[in-house]
């Protein structure tokens, strides 16, 4: 990658601009250019797109998304220490990189995108999850943006592509199945990272739906999961009971079985529930 931007390896950039990863950040840096360049191939085609990045660190994800042909990449960065080395890359892409210093959770991406917009991040720990949700759960569908491309902790990455009956099916893959097809792309091991993570990582891909999957109200959705799924070992009368007093009559009419238990029901069933209970709140 360095022969293709002119830029120094990443070690060397780290070293000059002096960017030990911070802990209170999430950051674990990936240093391999081969690297950063395949997980932006796995966006897919990047011309004529522009791209939310969050979380650059040096900017090795950054070079790749630019060497792969994005539009534009808005890089979102709280760590002011990296902005130095990410200006020396804005200098080599004149008019194509925008870094903002900020919290990803505070900047609206709106504001300095145009669609089509895809979303690329090796996602700092701390703030990967509650981003996530965020992009699959707005006011309005389909979404800003038409993909994203996500590093995860291992863990995290297997709950959003969990099927139903498996230990790691819940919040995050009905609410990442319901809008979007979602895959893991590609598995990493701590010692692609530096500092190396105590934990695996791993990237997932989801791409929009034009239209969510089954019918049912979002935020009435939101409120059955998470009452499902805040207590997964009772079953499914105890778990919602406090969702409605008629929750079992509810649980029939989207044909569930009151004695089920959350890592049992399809999507699908989530769904018809969320409609019976929005009915049944009108009335």
């Amino acid at each position: 990658m360095s022969t293709i931007d002119g830029l120094p390896p990443l070690r060397e950039v780290i070293a000059a601009h002096e960017l030990s990863a911070k802990k209170a950040l999430g950051q674990n840096f990936l240093l391999d250019l081969n690297l950063t360049a395949k997980i932006a191939r796995v966006a897919g085609d990047l011309g004529g797109t522009d791209v939310l990045e969050i979380g650059p660190g040096p900017g090795g994800l950054t070079r790749g998304l630019l060497a792969e042909g994005a539009r534009r990449v808005l890089a979102v960065e709280k760590d002011a220490r990296c902005l130095a080395a990410l200006a020396e890359i804005a200098a080599v892409y004149p008019g194509r990189l925008e870094v903002v210093n900020g919290d990803a959770l505070a900047v609206d991406p709106l504001a300095y995108l145009a669609p089509p917009v895809k979303i690329v991040a090796n996602l700092p720990y701390n703030v990967g999850t509650e981003l996530l949700v965020r992009w699959l759960t707005p006011a309005d569908w389909p979404p800003f943006w038409s993909s994203l491309t996500l590093m995860f902790q291992k863990e995290v990455a297997e709950r959003i592509v969990a099927l139903p009956g498996s230990k790691a099916y819940g919040r995050l893959a009905i609410l990442a199945q319901w809008r979007a097809e979602a895959r893991i792309a590609l598995r990493l091991p701590p010692e692609a990272f530096t500092p190396p993570p105590k934990v695996s990582s791993a990237v997932v891909h989801l791409t929009a739906l034009p239209r969510p999957r089954f019918e049912a109200d979002p935020a009435v959705l939101e409120r059955v999961v998470a009452a499902a799924f805040g207590q997964r070992r009772k079953m499914l009368r105890s778990s919602l009971k406090g969702l409605a007093p008629e929750i079992e009559d509810l649980l029939r009419m989207a044909g569930i079985a009151p004695t089920e238990r959350a890592e049992q029901i399809p999507l699908e069933g989530f769904c018809a529930l969320a409609r019976a209970l929005a009915a049944a709140e009108r009335s």
